[in-house]
């Protein structure tokens, strides 16, 4: 979702920064709307990306123990009773 977020920005900044759409206010300058527009769409991009990135690197480590390992050993014992002599 902040992927399309970021890219619907950047479409509508470069709109306004290159401009598309002629604005006639006084109050608003469309081309510096437009590249604060463009940045905020490409951080919507980027920090979710290098944020997620940081979380699986994080989540990611194992430890293997390389102990050896242990054989059963199965005894059998058997009693033979012989009568006396």
């Amino acid at each position: 979702m902040t992927i399309g977020l970021g890219i619907l920005l950047i479409v509508v900044g470069l709109i306004f920064a290159f401009d598309v759409i002629h604005m006639n206010t006084s109050t608003i300058d469309g081309h510096a709307l437009g590249w604060i527009l463009v940045l905020g769409g490409i951080l919507a991009i980027v920090l979710p990306l290098v944020i997620e990135q940081m979380r699986t690197r994080r989540t990611a480590t194992t430890v293997v123990d390389d102990r050896p390992v242990r054989t059963r050993q199965v005894v059998e014992e058997r009693r033979v009773e012989e009568p006396p002599l």
